[in-house]
This record gives structure tokens, C-alpha cells and sequence, in this order.
């Protein structure tokens, strides 16, 4: 058997086994980008495409989904109750990036990835990836400003651009966390990038 042969059967096993109801990765460390990445290397793989086309790099948009949802596939804001009556959640935000619906709307028709949806990570990390270039471009907000940019992405630009985030001291706190999550994930990052890459240049032979 060819190494060609060699290729199709482990895509066609691959195919297997993501037909076969597996388990949705998550990682057992969210505060170690490297162990999250070792994890399951199609999420470096998707980080790395997305830095690529949109130019944000990878320890912030990683840093964003770490804020918004600790990396759980369909994360939504709590619901409340009325007796044993649910009641509407607070915003329609759901999945990895906890994108809501008009944002997520707009995403998938200017980006060209129609059948994007949120709890599928690299459609989470592409999304992050487009937003900040977006907001960049718009709003002059540099894709290495963590701070700022989580401001604008949990605000939206336009809130943003008014300001609604200045007289919200709790969300200026969270902003700083993010900025602080960014710089860890990308001095951990700076120890296994060749790693990293490596395994995923490798990985199909």
C-alpha cells in the first residue's frame, strides 16, 4: 500500500470516527494554551488558519473564548425561573464564542463560512479571528490590543464607539483580566510553537 493509499484510509477512518457520536473535546487545563492545544491538535490547526486570514494573533483570540465561555461548546448565559416555568435567557449569545444571533448573522453572510456554527471550534475562532480584524478596521482598535478589543467585541462597536464601557467598572476589570489571560497564553505559547507546529504539519504523514 502507497503512502496515497495510506492518506485515504485514515481520512476515511477519521470520517468514521467523527460520524460515530464522539465525545466534544474540552480541555482538563483552560489556563494553559499548550496543554489545550496538545489536547487536540485540530484546534491549533484552526487557531493558526485563522491568524493567518485575519491577522489577530492566536494567544488573544484565545484569550476571548477563554472569557466568554471556558471553551464549552454550547455555553448560553443562565436562565431564570419562574417557579418551575424557565424564562427567557438574557441575550441569544450561545456556544464557544458566545456570539448572539445578529452578530453571528452577520458573520457567516460578510465572511463567506454560510454554514458556520458556534459550538464548532474552528468556526468559533474564525468568527473572534473576523470580528477583531473587523473592529480594526472600523474602530483603528489594534488586533494586539486585548484590552480594547474584548471592550469592543462584549459591547459591540457601536457601544463601543459610545463609550457604553466607561462607566461599567465591572466590565473594565473583566477587559483586564483578558489583557492578563493574553499575555500568559502567549509567554506559554512562545515555549511550544515549534512543538505545535510540528505535530500539525506532521500529522498526516
Amino acid at each position: 500500500m502507497n503512502r496515497k493509499h495510506i492518506k485515504i484510509c485514515f481520512c476515511l477512518f477519521i470520517l468514521l470516527l467523527s460520524t460515530s457520536g464522539c465525545a466534544t473535546y474540552r480541555p482538563t487545563n483552560v489556563n494553559n494554551i499548550c496543554t489545550i492545544f496538545r489536547g487536540e491538535k485540530a484546534w491549533y490547526e484552526a487557531a493558526r488558519d485563522a491568524n493567518k486570514k485575519w491577522g489577530t494573533p492566536i494567544w488573544i483570540m484565545m484569550a476571548i473564548i477563554h472569557q466568554e465561555s471556558r471553551f464549552i461548546h454550547d455555553a448560553q448565559p443562565p436562565r431564570n425561573w419562574f417557579l418551575f416555568i424557565p424564562l427567557p435567557r438574557r441575550s441569544s449569545a450561545y456556544g464557544y464564542p458566545q456570539a448572539q444571533d445578529a452578530s453571528w448573522k452577520e458573520y457567516t453572510k460578510k465572511s463567506g463560512n454560510g454554514g458556520a456554527t458556534r459550538d464548532d471550534f474552528e468556526d468559533a475562532i474564525d468568527f473572534v479571528g473576523w470580528y477583531t480584524h473587523t473592529t480594526q478596521r472600523t474602530l483603528g482598535v489594534s488586533k494586539w490590543d486585548a484590552y480594547n478589543q474584548y471592550l469592543a467585541y462584549h459591547e459591540g462597536r457601536g457601544g463601543y464607539q459610545r463609550g457604553s464601557w466607561k462607566s461599567k467598572g465591572w466590565l473594565k476589570q473583566v477587559a483586564k483580566k483578558v489583557k492578563r489571560k493574553s499575555a500568559t497564553y502567549n509567554a506559554q505559547m512562545k515555549r511550544c510553537k515549534t512543538e505545535l507546529d510540528d505535530a500539525v504539519d506532521g500529522w498526516f504523514f
